[in-house]
């Protein structure tokens, strides 16, 4: 009898942000898979379960392994950090899904999907509310988008001044798109606009910066970072980053409520 593929998101990686669903299918969970920076983040919750790890660009192996595994009856969780359906495995798996049933192949498993706190909302929370109004999430990673197209959809999101998250900014071998992106983002947005920077949310050596557009590219970037560029109407109140949602245009926000006086009894 087939068995059941979670694909789970377990948020930034420590345990108090992880869903209730996220616990409950890796301990139904005989067999985990996952990418092994992800995997190492949750180790110890793995005990007496059949693990199954690969590498960066290994991302059709581990969903294939993860199915078969399904097919053969084992509970399977396929785990990604953040959000499963953010730049996750959930696509990949209903991809190759589809492709096996196109070719013939059996696919009788039940597939549950389960959301985890994506980095947008999890640094944006560190940082304080840079979310409140509308917002793009754009990942700067070319491996599998051209970085044109890339470009095109940062220039149209700054155009339209959203807030813009920023996935996968640097890695070793991609040093200058989070240059190009920003010098793109200048065209539309003040030097002074608030930015915010945040390497390992959650994790060991967490680090939260609130910086500018202008200053930005002078802080440590890399793959463990998110970064949030906000607004024309964002500003910074007590090292927090805030994007108003508007209600300060439509209504008064303190009125004669004296708020933050002292009462006199």
């Amino acid at each position: 009898m087939a068995g059941k593929l979670f694909i789970v998101g377990f948020g930034p990686g420590d345990k108090k942000h992880m869903t209730l669903r996220c616990l409950e299918a890796i301990e139904q969970s005989d067999v985990i898979a996952g990418y092994e920076l992800y995997v190492d983040l949750i180790r110890e919750m793995l005990e007496n379960k059949e693990v199954y790890t690969t590498q960066m660009q290994e991302e059709i192996d581990r969903v294939k392994t993860a199915i078969q595994k399904a097919l053969e009856g084992h509970a399977v969780s396929l785990v990604s950090s953040g959000d499963s359906g953010v730049y996750g495995m959930a696509g990949l798996v209903f991809e190759v899904l589809s492709e096996m049933r196109a070719q013939g192949l059996p696919v009788d498993i039940e597939v549950e999907v389960i959301p985890g706190v994506t980095a947008a909302t999890a640094v944006a929370a560190l940082l304080g509310a840079p979310l409140m109004h509308d917002f793009a999430t754009i990942s700067l990673s070319d491996l599998l988008t051209p970085w044109p197209v890339i470009l095109k959809r940062i220039e149209a999101a700054a155009a339209a001044d959203f807030v813009i998250v920023i996935y996968n900014p640097k890695s070793s071998r991609r040093v200058t798109q989070v240059v190009e992106a920003r010098d793109v983002i200048l065209k539309y947005r003040h030097k002074s606009t608030p930015v915010g920077i945040v390497r390992k949310a959650y994790r060991e050596g967490q680090e939260v910066i609130v910086t500018d557009l202008e200053h930005m590219l002078n802080h440590k970037i890399d793959m463990l970072t998110t970064i949030v560029v906000g607004n024309s109407s964002t500003f910074v109140f007590n090292g927090r980053m805030v994007t108003p949602r508007g209600y300060s245009g439509k209504y008064e926000l303190l009125k004669n409520d004296r708020v933050g006086e002292e009462t006199i009894v």
